[in-house]
């Protein structure tokens, strides 16, 4: 179902069938202006794609070219071409088509362009059939729809979270809440977790309902752990569902949804199950607080509520807090930094990897503190690619003894609302003025955060140095083996693998309250975490780029005593990468919503209104043109091999070339797959939409929603409501006008396939996938469109990074013959009106950077 090609036969089919009398399709040559389908089949094939690609592009392109070219530029760019005609000239029906017509285009302008339209050509002929007959397609074969007891558990999900800030108004949870009892259900959870909640919860040791909740804070931890652990030992289904309907009622809100999101990511029978946006049901932590006091104030004095029987979508539009008040350089980056799906990612990325949660008792990836590593490093060297587009390149280290010179003012509020806390510029970190003015307060051990951070730090050092670490017991612990790098990330981020939590704690947690500049609280029901204390909003202080270049600096100290790359090391006998093409990287800004509805409150009686009333927020996003690249490969043997494909920075931020041996810590992994080489030419063509860590835009929690409950996911349901890669659209960095210099870099490997068999599992119970998977050839289709669905998965054994995860010998033996490097410009262009506009013409652009 989640596959390229039903994807696009279900776009197509749901056109069809919503207008049967319009069923008149033939070959070429004929017209079909007042079909639907019709209308999209003369776009791709008849003589409006080659008009206008001449009228644009000029008379030397290929009619090749012009299929290829966008479709969807054609019909933003021309009104002669946007408004297809119907026969009832029905509004709603062109934008239909406009969107059918957008959704066509993101297939057909990749690299399988032509595979698709014959496969759509024959979706059309097959109609044209039906038609003749009379049959519909429905009354031949059903169209198999989501099983009905996966259905029912995604009405739970979106139920369960529906205006989470807000009472339990469901009337079907509380008539389970009016029979459930967590004593009447004592035997169908694991003892020991029963009776550590239980133990917890009579003794009122919970956070109360309407307070803050941190996962930083090592209290609400505990809480979290023992929820999780009800959650997770639930005999069945039915058990865990009660129990979170219960936990509802009574577990403090953000604790709930935190500790609930977690289970359903790691429940085995819960997998499949989507988690709606986090940026929609709580919109307080990634919207400044003036958006949100404007939608309570259009909510009330508008429309005087959601039970009024008024509709309408009300927009807000907003800019970020660099834009509002800028303190320093840094929030020039605020686009970025404060994106929606970039700090989503990170808070997804940690509930698939709690840090508080035992890899061996819970069955986790065993190497999740050598991720840990990679996506930090993988972050600070994207963030850097951005900065290099601001000619503003890299930042200094700092020091704990030192003042803090980045300040930050988040402009966010808290739903029960609390401002979130500020930093101002050169914030003193030592404890007698961090604690200063707070003597009436419980000055905690996190009071005395820079105490612990420069005793965690030395211990780390002081274990990178000796090549061991000291497990609980005073054994060594070696560092410098296969799994040194893994058991030092443990140790960095001081998670529950780390061989001795006591001595080398939790630096990172430490120092995220130190940087956060948080006040010290009268107890620990009374938090006023920064955003740094939240996964959600840590990204959108610098300080989190600052920190996790502290962090990197500890792991480069690790690196630089491993054994270096050698030419033998990275060589691959036979194969050689002859060339490396990439089509012209383009940069925009567009308009993107996000429904905050869900974060609003509501009274009982909104709550079950079916008032089609939402209020939207729309900012300005970065996205990029599709792109293809092309990897002509010459093999003198047939085999399985990995490829891998990274961007990175050529010159910083004066325009001087960045030595390599340096320079590989900057480069950003866009691509990798396994590809299957034959003997000869090999010539590997990939689309962007098919890199496989990143992932698209959610739909809305609203029609999410609206649609489980009905039981018809197949309308808007999509593989990226499932899975949480980095944004797609900040692939690229923005780039310039005149183009920025990028440097993409490409190696193909000998395939090594995954040996842990608990890493295997992990991922195979996840996100049910085959471990290997292929890139698309006419001879593994099917392999391809399983792989597509899955975003931040292990392909092979290789160290995540590779070959920049080690420092070589020489800065060529990265280039050996089986890998090729080339220079790239991203442009930036203005959208207006649909139209990309720039100082220059978009065809005095090279067609292929080589």
């Amino acid at each position: 179902m989640r596959g390229a090609t039903l994807v696009l036969g279900l776009v197509a089919c749901a056109a069809a069938l919503q207008y049967p009398q319009s069923l008149n399709y033939g070959r070429q040559g004929l017209g079909y202006d007042d079909d639907l389908l019709g209308g999209i089949y003369n776009r791709l094939h008849g003589p409006y794609s080659t008009q206008f690609y001449q009228k644009r592009f000029g008379q030397g392109y290929s009619g090749q070219d012009y299929q290829k070219a966008s479709i969807y530029d054609q019909l933003a760019d021309s009104e002669e071409y946007r408004p297809i005609s119907n026969p009832n000239d029905d509004q709603n029906q062109n934008q239909r088509l406009y969107g059918a017509n957008k959704g066509l285009y993101d297939k057909y302008s990749s690299s399988i362009y032509n595979k698709y339209l014959n496969k759509f050509y024959n979706y059309l002929n097959k109609r044209q059939e039906q038609y003749n007959t009379g049959v519909e397609e429905d009354e031949q074969e059903p169209v198999k729809n989501v099983n009905s007891e996966l259905t029912k558990k995604q009405q739970h999900v979106y139920q369960l979270v529906r205006f989470i800030n807000n009472p339990v108004y469901d009337k079907e949870f509380l008539k389970v809440y009016s029979t459930f009892s967590l004593e009447k259900y004592a035997d169908n959870y694991k003892t020991e977790a029963y009776e550590r909640f239980i133990h917890l919860w009579r003794n009122q040791a919970y956070l109360p309902k309407g307070s803050i909740f941190s996962v930083m804070n090592d209290e609400h931890v505990k809480q979290v752990q023992a929820l999780f652990d009800l959650f997770y030992t639930a005999k069945d289904y039915e058990t865990f569902y009660k129990t979170a309907v219960w936990a509802r009622q009574h577990v403090n809100e953000g604790m709930f949804l935190y500790t609930y999101s977690v289970a359903l990511v790691h429940r085995t029978d819960t997998q499949g199950l989507a988690l709606p946006a986090i940026y929609e049901l709580n919109p307080q932590y990634f919207f400044n607080s003036e958006v949100i006091q404007k939608a309570y104030k259009h909510k009330m004095s508008h429309f005087g509520g959601l039970n009024t029987g008024k509709s309408g979508i009300y927009t807000i539009r907003t800019d970020y807090s660099g834009n509002y008040l800028n303190l320093n350089p840094e929030q020039s980056l605020s686009y970025f930094t404060e994106d929606v799906g970039i700090n989503a990612f990170y808070y997804y990325y940690n509930l698939y990897f709690p840090y508080w949660m035992d890899s061996d008792k819970y069955q986790l990836d065993e190497n999740r503190g050598e991720l840990f590593y990679y996506v930090h490093q993988q972050l600070l060297a994207r963030y850097y690619l951005e900065r290099l587009s601001h000619g503003i390149g890299g930042f200094d280290f700092f020091n704990w003894d030192v003042p803090f010179e980045t300040g930050y003012y988040p402009s966010l509020t808290y739903p029960n609302g609390l401002a979130f806390n500020e930093r101002p510029n050169f914030a003193n970190l030592q404890e007698y003025f961090h604690n200063y003015g707070h003597r009436w307060c419980f000055v905690g051990k996190y009071g005395y955060g820079y105490t612990y951070v420069n005793t965690y730090e030395q211990r780390i050092r002081e274990a990178i140095d000796l090549g061991y670490a000291y497990s609980q017991d005073g054994q060594r612990v070696d560092l410098y083996n296969p799994k040194g790098l893994n058991i030092l990330a443990n140790i960095i981020e001081g998670n529950a693998d780390s061989p001795n939590y006591r001595y080398y704690g939790s630096y990172v947690n430490f120092a995220r309250h130190l940087l956060g500049y948080s006040k010290q609280p009268l107890d620990n029901f009374s938090l006023a975490p920064s955003v740094l204390e939240h996964f959600e909003t840590s990204m959108r202080d610098p300080a989190f780029y600052k920190l996790a270049k502290k962090m990197l600096l500890l792991f480069q100290k690790y690196k630089v005593n491993l054994p270096e790359y050698t030419e033998k090391d990275l060589y691959y006998p036979g194969v050689k990468v002859d060339r490396l093409e990439v089509e012209p990287l383009v940069t925009f800004y567009e308009q993107f919503h996000t429904d905050i509805t869900n974060g609003l409150t509501v009274t009982p009686d909104e709550y079950e209104s079916d008032s089609t009333f939402r209020v939207q927020v729309e900012q300005y996003r970065l996205n990029h043109k599709n792109f293809n690249y092309k990897v002509y490969v010459d093999s003198e043997l047939e085999a399985k091999a990995n490829v891998r494909v990274f961007i990175g920075p050529k010159f910083d931020e004066h325009g001087r070339t960045i030595d390599f041996l340096e320079n590989r810590n900057n480069f950003v992994e866009l691509d990798q797959f396994v590809y299957n080489l034959k003997s000869g030419e090999n010539v590997i063509v990939r689309n962007s939409r098919d890199f496989l860590w990143f992932g698209g835009d959610k739909t809305s929690y609203l029609d999410l929603y609206k649609q489980a409950m009905t039981g018809d996911f197949q309308k808007v349901y999509k593989v990226d409501d499932f899975m949480n890669g980095f944004p797609r659209r900040y692939m690229l960095p923005r780039g310039s006008a005149e183009g920025t210099t990028y440097q993409i870099y490409v190696i193909v490997s000998p395939y090594k396939p995954q040996q842990s068999e608990q890493t295997q599992k992990y991922y195979q119970t996840r996100y049910n996938q085959e471990t290997v998977f292929t890139a698309k050839q006419v001879d593994n289709e099917d392999a391809y469109d399983k792989m597509e669905q899955y975003k931040m998965v292990r392909i092979d054994s290789y160290p995540l990074g590779y070959p920049f995860d080690r420092p070589a010998e020489f800065q060529q033996t990265y280039f050996v013959p089986n890998a090729k490097m080339i220079d790239v410009k991203v442009y930036h262009q203005v959208l207006r009106r649909g139209i990309f506009e720039t100082e220059g013409d978009f065809e005095e652009k090279p067609k292929y950077f080589m």
